[in-house]
């Protein structure tokens, strides 16, 4: 290019002046030419695109950084409303303030339950005694709690043991065919799937028994003598503000009002060691255990041994702390996605919660790193660090409770981690809307254990087909946002349990040399984690998918058809899924329309905007306003906990209680009850098909 130039020198030296206008043209139009060649010459910088920003997020994960928060985070045991919880509290509050995230507090003051005393002895029938060790071999540190039963009663039993496998209504059942009466003594229960603490402290009660001895059995030999701790309250939330939040000054009920005394059970129970349980159990007669309750025990009871099982606990108010980050949506500020995951734990706390928590404080990291390169979401997030969610998931409900009209209007989803990493395999559990989304971002993100492979191909690979759980449980803070407000939900994590789960040994060593040793599975949940909220929070038009609702919903329908008689009619399911189909069918075709016509001015920007408040508020018209019978609560019709805890139905929890009670009732009463519950969950399907057409009637 040089000798061009030269040459033009030479030219307008010898030239007359009227000709420089047409030589200054010349030369603009070869330095337009070089630069439009050679462009890196003459930067022009060009907006990044969103996924420009989700591509940074999913490289600038460090396995390393997650292990230091971990670390920090598990330095000591941090239970809820004690003072080395304050530590994980402002740990948490720092880290998201150095980041220069919009960060805040929000304080309540709940009912919490403490141990004072508590003891375990032996009576056996050669006349000796044995005082039963209740705390973990080898553990030094005074700030661990001892194993307990949150919300226990106080009291001291002494009886007979009997025991009754895992504490459900059929194996009380069997014992009873044995010609044996628990009414009146202490049953030894080993910890299933089907009942939770609460739920076999309360079948336990209704059976007769005066108090319970809880244990969990582990075939690995990894639990290392480590005890369980938990919680027998029933439900969730403060239990003296049931359904609104308990902020400072607020109502509360007195502690012996009956919604306060319905929470609690009525008799003493107390965490076991595998160690304590076989002694016990060893000395049991009585007839021989049932084939198919394979364990350490042989003989059912009762006795010949006795027990005498004390215990002294303390209901206190104290006051927990939620700490919120807030990234600022830039066109549509008042949609949140809420990311959040609990704080408190038993113990230490490395799987359960706070192995969730590192995830969390990475995803915040990321966050503001793509913020620094330019970022900033179409919709606002909130990244959330809940208290006193191990007392019945204390923290989130109280929130949630206290903000349940601008969640109901504003809220898109709620994503949620908890044991983020306990083991081996990727679980995931989601409202049906999500699924395909949580396919499409399994697709984007790496397999922690196979070399090459994302974690769609390794969880598809492990299933065959692919597994997504559906979130009636009551185990973790997604409850009070789906089952209360109606929120789109997610909760993910990798294992399916660990046998360290709320003892003394859930542990920063635990995890790095059985659980995660090189913190490869926390950094994919943490981009899985975050991935869904970027996608949720960036996305023109929400990425949720009705027909796969739909589809789920059909399959609920064809079990009901399988499970009830020809007497009662399931048309009504029948007729509203239907409608659901034809509104989610029509609402994709939209979806496809508006996308091609994204770019052409405010009035389509005002439609997807509409577009997108019918795909949020679809949920909420699963809610129903007096909530499932005597549970008043729960209110979503589609997914909640059954009263019956064999009940075979883990979806309709309404249709699943009227079959329960059913039972007792006679047949055509029992048949209206059941139909009664029928035409309330399709009038919820009805009214969320109604929701996502956007039109009235």
């Amino acid at each position: 290019m040089s000798q061009p130039l030269t040459t033009i020198k030479s030219f307008t030296s010898t030239k007359p002046p009227q000709l420089c206008t047409y030589l200054c043209l010349i030369i603009l139009c070869i330095i337009g030419f070089y630069s439009l060649h050679h462009p890196h010459q003459n930067p022009t910088p060009k907006p990044q695109t969103a996924l420009h920003f989700h591509s940074l997020f999913l490289s600038s994960a460090s396995n390393s950084t997650i292990s230091s928060y971990l670390r920090a985070l598990t330095l000591h045991p941090h239970l809820a409303g004690t003072k080395p919880s304050l530590d994980t509290i402002l740990y948490v509050q720092t880290h998201f303030q150095n980041l220069n995230l919009n960060t805040h507090k929000v304080s309540y003051k709940t009912l919490l339950s403490y141990p004072r005393h508590s003891s375990v002895t032996t009576h056996f029938s050669n006349g000796t005694t044995l005082d039963m060790p209740l705390n973990e071999p080898g553990v030094a540190s005074l700030d661990v709690v001892q194993p307990y039963h949150a919300y226990s009663p106080s009291g001291s039993v002494k009886a007979k043991v009997v025991y009754v496998n895992f504490g459900t209504e059929e194996d009380y059942r069997k014992v009873s065919s044995m010609g044996v009466n628990v009414s009146g003594c202490v049953v030894v229960v080993k910890k299933g799937e089907f009942l939770s603490r609460g739920g076999v402290v309360k079948v336990a009660e209704a059976k007769g028994a005066i108090g319970v001895l809880l244990y969990a059995e582990e075939d690995d030999g990894l639990r290392g003598g480590g005890i369980e701790r938990g919680t027998v309250m029933r439900g969730v939330g403060d239990p003296l503000s049931p359904g609104w939040a308990g902020v400072e000054g607020g109502e509360r009920l007195d502690l012996e009002d009956n919604e306060v005394l319905k929470r609690f059970p009525k008799i003493p129970s107390l965490p076991l060691s595998l160690e304590n349980a076989d002694v016990i159990l060893g000395s049991l007669g009585g007839p021989m255990v049932p084939p198919e309750w394979r364990g350490k025990a042989q003989r059912v009871g009762p006795g010949p041994s006795m027990v005498n099982l004390t215990y002294q606990g303390e209901n206190k108010m104290v006051s927990i702390q939620n700490v919120f980050a807030v990234i600022k949506g830039l066109e549509e500020p008042d949609r949140y996605v809420l990311l959040g995951n609990h704080r408190d734990a038993w113990t230490y706390g490395a799987v359960d919660p706070n192995s969730g928590t590192a995830a969390l404080l990475d995803i915040a990291r990321r966050y503001a790193l793509l913020m620094r390169g330019g970022w900033n979401p179409r919709r606002t997030i909130i990244l959330c660090s809940w208290d006193a969610e191990e007392f019945g998931m204390i923290g989130s409900t109280e929130w949630v409770e206290q903000n349940l009209v601008n969640l109901g209007a504003k809220a898109v989803a709620y994503l949620n981690v908890d044991c983020a990493v306990q083991g081996p395999g990727f679980f995931a559990g989601a409202t049906p809307q999500l699924d395909n989304l949580l396919v499409e971002v399994t697709k984007k993100v790496e397999d922690p254990d196979s070399q090459g492979a994302t974690v769609y191909e390794k969880w598809e690979t492990t299933d065959r087909l692919i597994n997504i759980q559906r979130l009636s449980g009551v185990d973790s803070d997604f409850a009070p946002f789906l089952q209360h407000a109606g929120v789109p939900s997610v909760d993910i994590y990798y294992g399916r349990d660990f046998p360290v789960y709320h003892t003394a040994f859930d542990s920063y060593d635990w995890m790095t040399k059985h659980a995660d040793p090189f913190f490869r599975r926390h950094v994919t949940v943490a981009g899985v984690w975050g991935l869904l909220g970027l996608r949720l929070a960036d996305d023109s038009i929400l990425p949720f998918k009705y027909l796969s609702y739909a589809d789920q919903l059909q399959g609920y329908k064809d079990f009901l058809s399988n499970l009830l008689d020809e007497s009662i009619s399931l048309n009504p399911l029948t007729t509203s899924i239907q409608e659901l189909v034809s509104a989610a069918i029509k609402v994709e075709n939209e979806a496809k329309r508006l996308r091609k016509q994204e770019t052409k001015g405010d009035f389509v920007a005002l439609k997807i905007r509409a577009l997108n408040d019918r795909l949020m508020l679809a949920e909420r018209g699963f809610l129903d306003a007096d909530g499932l019978q005597g549970r008043q609560w729960f209110k979503h019709l589609v997914y909640g906990p059954p009263r019956d805890y064999e009940s075979k139905l883990s979806f309709f929890p309404g249709i699943a209680d009227a079959i329960f009670q059913s039972i007792g009732m006679g047949r055509r009463d029992g048949q209206a009850e059941v139909q009664h519950e029928i035409w309330r969950v399709a009038r919820a399907i009805q009214r969320a098909a109604s929701a996502l057409q956007g039109e009235l009637t």
